[in-house]
């Protein structure tokens, strides 16, 4: 190519618009286009590097080899030779790809497989600092490259790096304004110092809406005639010292406005040097008052419960974690969330506050140090340790009586169920948390049937680790199917036919062999897997009953239904699908419930057995006599049976008070024409007393105990038919 081509070739890219904009990529389109129209090229690419020197980024390409499949890999930092060649040296004039070592790492990948012979790498340079590179490739080889290409190339190369360096400064042009526009936007005060002069050369105007002071005669300040060094000249000071030190220096200060009225100020000053050698401390600041305004609330909130007006949580702990001596007390409110549940939160808040109104007034009596809300329905109060252990006791008791009074929420009579706990602190001092004692003893204080209230001491720890020990293991029995139905026959008292069973749960559990429900059935309700086991239980109880109605054994199934289960809102879903599922018989089968957990929630529970007895399903109370169920409750549950509990059974022999109370149970029963079944007979004295006075059905170690499927299939088998041998 001519001199005077080339003269217009650079003419071309110089004269530009894109080149005199800074628009690279345009600028590259245009080089490499006429590179390939006026040189004896295949292809024309121009490649930028990214800051890092980790990527590569096609920039513009002119030529029919470069596709997606064979394009230079992005990552360049797998090419240091190459980089090393393109930063020491201007250009790189391969004849030959493949024996050139200058192109070694890019051959195998890339010249190879687009099967270009000849190659020229110019680098594209920026004050020596390698930004791109300028690419001339040819499919065939056998000419050099001559002096006149590789000069155009370069001086292309060159103004490419012109271009690049115009758009780097146009891009930081409008950094500036963008930084500038955006420091005045801003509600933070911005602020640049000159620390060779230590004046002001610039503020934004947030300063003026802080302080109430103009921006502009802040301008071209000393800097200790700023209201910091004016206000707190010690504090300046100290500030100083650091940023001189290089360091940056941050706060927070109250200044005092013209008008008399205060602010809080929170800075950071930071230090820096420009390129040219200057010093210069950037500050920023943002009024922090509204921070401090919510603070000061916070703070006379912080240790108060807004509902009640005790104290919360966090302030007991602050106390409790200072006594070494004294009682704490633990109050929890039994049944607390479904009462929520029911009569809404405002109803249950009413309820709270009167707690706390009651616990307040014991307090002042008993000279309690605190009383806190330290949970949703949990208090806590602390008494002083010269109080003697009777005196305690009677405290307890006359706490929970009197947290006990039924109250009138609304038009509901409300009667609360307290649960007391009580640890000694000088006992659990240094080895255990006192509030955790407490809520272990208010745990087992809740099973109690008669005043729930409970001392914490070290058999009770024992037992809590036993306790966790096997809600552990339930976890285990759970997804290992540890689990295993048992049955026990119920007997009809006037044909002497066992007419249905009661599915007992039984665990087999792999070191302590086969547990009784009453081992883990309580741990299952406190730690919510009463729920997952229940659901096991009334599957596994109408899969066997469905068995057995194929057969054609006419047998009722009770399942026990504890009170988590039955309160869980999901019930009703689960036997409807059940039935559903199995086809079972109207009123065959039979879901247990005792009466003190039926009488928990009166308005959920009537309607819950209206809907399940909707369904064909029969209803039984449980463990009859124990509670404190009505006359009127019993008429309004769709009941079907009544069971008397096994400990009047047990005391028929020698008790003429749980003679007269069975009577008295199986008159009612009769009045109300609902089917009665006796718990715990084992003898034909209490089987006679109970034949004699027409109660109905009965079940216990009399007839047989409870039997795994197999077995009980036999004992019906052999007692069909010892009763048909008598009937003939």
């Amino acid at each position: 190519m001519k001199r005077h081509q080339q003269q217009q070739i650079l003419t071309l890219v110089v004269n530009s618009v894109a080149k005199q904009q800074g628009d690279f990529l345009k600028t590259a389109e245009l080089i490499t286009e006429l590179l390939s129209q006026h040189l004896q090229v295949t292809d024309v690419a121009v490649w930028s590097f990214s800051d890092d020197q980790q990527m590569q980024i096609l920039a513009a390409h002119y030529g029919t080899l470069l596709t997606h499949d064979t394009s230079r890999p992005a990552h360049i930092i797998d090419f240091p030779e190459y980089l090393a060649e393109l930063r020491s040296h201007r250009f790189i004039d391969a004849l030959d790809t493949s024996t050139d070592s200058r192109l070694s790492e890019l051959y195998a990948g890339y010249f190879k497989p687009r099967g270009i012979q000849s190659s020229l790498e110019v680098a594209i340079r920026i004050n020596g600092h390698l930004e791109g590179v300028l690419c001339l490739e040819r499919l065939r080889g056998g000419r050099r490259w001559s002096e006149g290409e590789i000069h155009l190339a370069c001086q292309l190369a060159d103004q490419l790096a012109l271009t690049l360096a115009t758009k780097h400064a146009h891009d930081k042009d409008e950094s500036l304004t963008l930084f500038r526009n955006a420091a005045e936007q801003s509600s933070q005060v911005t602020m640049l110092i000159n620390l060779h002069t230590e004046t002001v050369e610039y503020i934004n105007r947030a300063y003026s809406d802080i302080t109430g002071v103009p921006a502009d005669s802040v301008l071209g300040c000393r800097l200790h005639e700023l209201e910091y060094f004016k206000q707190h000249p010690e504090l300046a000071e100290q500030s100083l010292a650091q940023i001189h030190r290089g360091e940056m220096a941050r706060g927070e200060v109250q200044l005092s406005r013209q008008d008399g009225s205060s602010y809080w100020i929170k800075f950071n000053a930071n230090p820096f040097i420009t390129d040219r050698g200057s010093h210069y401390l950037l500050v920023t600041s943002n009024d922090n008052s509204a921070e401090h305004r919510y603070q000061a609330e916070l703070e006379r909130l912080a240790w108060r419960c807004s509902l009640t007006g005790l104290y919360n949580r966090a302030h007991f702990n602050r106390v409790l974690d200072r006594s070494a001596q004294g009682s704490l007390i633990l109050v929890d409110l039994m049944g607390f969330k479904r009462f929520n549940d029911t009569y809404g939160h405002e109803q249950g808040d009413t309820l709270l506050c009167e707690i706390a109104r009651r616990l307040r007034h014991f307090a002042e009596l008993n000279k309690a140090s605190e009383t806190a809300r330290v949970g949703s329905d949990e208090f806590a109060l602390l008494l002083p340790s010269d109080i003697s252990a009777l005196e305690l006791d009677v405290l307890s008791a006359r706490l929970h009586q009197q947290l006990s009074v039924p109250m009138l929420i609304g038009r509901e009579q409300v009667d609360p169920k307290p649960a007391i706990a009580i640890v000694d602190i000088a006992s659990v001092v240094g080895l255990f948390a006192p509030l955790s004692c407490a809520d272990i003893a208010i745990q087992y204080a809740k099973k109690k049937q008669s005043s729930a209230i409970q001392i914490f001491n070290s058999d009770l720890f024992r037992a809590f680790k036993e306790d966790a020990q096997i809600e552990k293991d339930l976890h285990w029995a759970i997804r290992g199917r540890q689990f295993e139905l048992y049955y026990q026959p119920l007997m009809d008292l006037k044909t002497h036919a066992y007419i249905g069973a009661e599915a007992l749960i039984r665990w087999h559990h792999p070191k302590r062999g086969v547990l009784y429900p009453g081992v883990f059935i309580d741990i299952a309700e406190q730690s919510g897997l009463i729920n997952t086991i229940g659901a096991w239980v009334l599957e596994a109880a109408c899969r066997q009953l469905d068995q057995w109605q194929r057969h054609n054994v006419d047998m009722a199934m009770h399942v026990n239904v504890s009170a988590r289960q039955f309160f869980s809102g999901n019930l009703y879903e689960q036997v409807w699908q059940l039935l559903n599922r199995y086809r079972l018989k109207p009123q065959s089968l039979i879901l247990e419930i005792t009466e003190t957990e039926l009488m928990e929630d009166i308005r959920y529970a009537t309607n819950l057995c209206q809907e399940l007895s909707e369904l064909g399903v029969g209803l039984a109370i449980d463990d009859f006599g124990t509670g404190y169920s009505s006359m009127r409750y019993l008429k309004q549950f769709p009941i079907s049976k009544l069971k008397i509990d096994r400990s009047f059974i047990s005391d028929l022999s020698v008790s003429r008070e749980s003679r007269e109370i069975v009577s008295a149970i199986i008159a009612m029963a009769k009045a109300l024409n609902i089917s009665l079944t006796a718990e715990g007979v084992e003898t034909l004295e209490q089987e006679k007393f109970l034949a004699d006075n027409l109660c109905h059905h009965a079940q216990g170690f009399l007839y047989s105990p409870a039997l795994r499927e197999p077995e009980f299939a036999q004992f019906l088998f052999q007692s069909n038919s010892r009763l048909a041998a008598t009937t003939h």
